[in-house]
This record gives structure tokens, sequence and C-alpha cells, in this order.
């Protein structure tokens, strides 16, 4: 299944695909502050992103590039993968890259619009994400979006260096 190009008020969402391949992607990429709670490695190079965009185009999943409307900007991206059609499961995931976009509701305009898509017209029943539990910030998102907490995994992953506790949650 193909990301179809999804608009709200001041968003547009496109497949995430090769045109997107920008230095200001890589910087994302490797600015602490936007990778902080990030399950990637901050090494980023062009050409390692080129070969991941190029996997994530030759990939069937929902993986989309956030833009402004106006500017046509990409200022982040939002993914649901794996999508388990049997059970209808999908899972979330969001990252707003460019720092300057922070804080004007991006986030939770663009997972509105993604979140009612996989309802409406995939016919999912629940949207989950793990998240690190001090991620206070997307936790805050997350609960305005209404996903509740299913379950906390102590001591569960590496973040920077420490052992870090995460948690999932759900929305149904």
């Amino acid at each position: 299944m193909k990301a179809p190009v999804l608009e709200s008020k001041r968003l547009i969402i496109k497949p995430l695909d090769l045109s997107f391949l920008s230095e200001s992607y890589v910087n994302w990429l490797n600015d602490e502050d936007v990778n902080k709670y990030l399950s990637t490695d901050s090494n980023y190079s062009i050409n390692k992103l080129k070969d991941f965009l190029k996997e994530v185009q030759k990939k069937n999943i929902l993986f989309w590039a956030i833009l402004t409307k106006g500017k046509k900007a990409h200022i982040g991206n939002i993914k649901i993968d794996p999508i388990d059609f049997e059970n209808g499961l999908g899972e979330y995931g969001i990252m707003m890259g460019n720092k300057k976009e922070w804080g004007k509701g991006y986030a939770y305009e663009v997972s509105n619009l993604v979140i009612d898509y996989c309802f409406r017209e995939l016919n999912l029943r629940k949207m989950t994400l793990g998240c690190i539990e001090d991620n206070k910030i997307a936790i805050k998102l997350y609960e305005k979006l209404n996903f509740k907490v299913e379950g906390k995994f102590i001591n569960h992953i590496y973040n920077n260096g420490e052992l870090v506790n995460t948690i999932r949650m759900a929305l149904f």
C-alpha cells in the first residue's frame, strides 16, 4: 500500500522518497535535540540518508514527509509501520525535524490527519506506539491525541548510553 497525499489546514503530507534528500534532513538526524529520543544513530551522511530513502521507497508502507502548505518546506516525517491488517493494528511514529517549526501544533495536526485516515480508510481499530518514559513533550502530545498507557518496561533499552524505561501507548 502506497501512502496517499493528504492535506490538513496548514500541512500537506506526501510519501517519503528520494525527492526529500537534503542536507537539512541530514542535519536533523545528526541534531541531538531532534534525535534525543529516537532509535537512530546520529552519524548520518547524505549517502546514508540516500540509502535509507531508497529502502523506504521500495517498501509498501505508510511513511510520509510533512510539508507546510505555504512554503512547501519539509519539516518532519510521520509513519504508520508496521500495519497488521488481520488484527487491525498500526504502529505510529513521528519526527519533527525542523526545530524552527516546533511548538506550532503541527505534530498534533498531522497526527490527527494520519490517525483519522487509518481508522476511517484502512479500518484499523488500534494505533500503538512506544516511547521513552522521559520524553515528556512527546507523551504530552500522545495524551492530547487520546493515547493511553498500556504498559511500562523497566530498564528496557539503551538511550545515550543509559538504560531507560519505555512505555507502550494505544489509541482505539
